[in-house]
């Protein structure tokens, strides 16, 4: 699809739908692989996950057990009944939705923020507040490897080929590293100020990271080289997302919107209105479907508490 024919699709198609989810705010919205089910993590110590019919998610199981804020979840690469979660209190959680429990905690050695699961789907790494990456095996339950560094690391992700570890950090760098071997390759001074996320596209050309200055840069991958930069928001940029064909790219701050912008040319096909900062977005792996998090309050009773909900932009408007 061209730009102009994504703008006219959206046009057509830019909905936004609210379904509640949690009793606290949302810091993490994850698709399936095969995109049947949305999983979402909050404050309120659970994940959440929905079955997506037609054009709306219906509530399918809470998962209780961590004892701290659930702060960052993923899915399998390839099995789509199996999920992970990372937790402030010191551990992660494998769930199975087939059985709707818990099959393994992992105990970790300090307050897990960020998780990934390598593209191969034998290994998890996570990462905690003391800026230590832990490299789970998916088989053993058991750490592998260990990394400490030196600087504040903020995301983590393997590449699509699974040969190489990317991390973003507080310096404004992207750190490559060897993979399984964990060897520096390259450090890329990537933006003057904190690099906070990091995304691959699925087609494997580009990756984005997202920074403190508000920019969002374009890489080619072959060539470690930024090809663009999309500037429409004005706060630190905190969550991106590709579409699963790589045409589009989803960016969210504390701005009242979403871009979305063509990744090809840069220009922005669509605005997503939000009445509070965004935390987390994620495009459907099939659909051009967005589902995020913001952190609303409701405000019928009480304006300080959270809203807690999960959003979908893209439904059909006479949906």
């Amino acid at each position: 699809m061209s730009a102009a024919a994504l703008q006219e699709h959206f046009k057509a198609n830019c909905k936004t739908r609210e379904f509640p989810a949690h009793t606290a705010k949302v810091h993490s919205v994850a698709w399936s692989c095969d995109g049947r089910r949305l999983a979402s993590g909050s404050f309120d110590k659970t994940a959440c996950v929905f079955l997506l019919e037609k054009d709306r998610l219906i509530k399918e199981n809470n998962y209780r057990g961590h004892g701290d804020s659930v702060d960052q979840l993923c899915w399998h690469p390839t099995n789509p009944d199996l999920f992970v979660t990372a937790s402030g209190d010191k551990t992660i959680r494998i769930w199975d939705v087939r059985s709707e429990r818990c099959i393994t905690t992992v105990t970790t050695k300090g307050e897990n923020i960020n998780i990934c699961w390598s593209p191969d789907g034998q290994t998890i790494a996570v990462g905690n507040k003391d800026d230590v990456v832990t490299f789970i095996d998916v088989k053993t339950h058991r750490p592998k490897a260990e990394e400490q560094f030196k600087f504040e690391v903020n995301e983590i992700s393997w590449n699509n080929d699974n040969n190489m570890f990317f991390l973003t950090n507080g310096n404004g760098c992207i750190n490559i590293l060897s993979y399984p071997e964990l060897k520096p390759i390259q450090s890329i001074n990537a933006h003057p100020s904190n690099c906070i996320c990091i995304k691959f596209d699925p087609t494997g050309k580009y990756f984005a990271t997202g920074s403190a200055d508000a920019l969002v840069s374009l890489w080619d991958i072959e060539e470690l080289v930024c090809v663009r930069c999309f500037s429409r928001l004005d706060w630190p940029v905190r969550t991106l997302s590709f579409s699963y064909d790589g045409k589009m790219l989803a960016s969210a701050s504390e701005d009242h919107f979403i871009d979305i912008a063509h990744v090809e040319t840069g220009e922005k096909l669509c605005e997503v209105q939000c009445e509070s900062p965004t935390f987390t977005v994620a495009w459907h792996p099939k659909r051009y479907l967005l589902a995020f998090a913001c952190d609303d309050k409701d405000g019928k009773y009480d304006s300080s508490r959270e809203a807690g909900t999960v959003k979908l932009f893209g439904l059909p408007n006479d949906s």
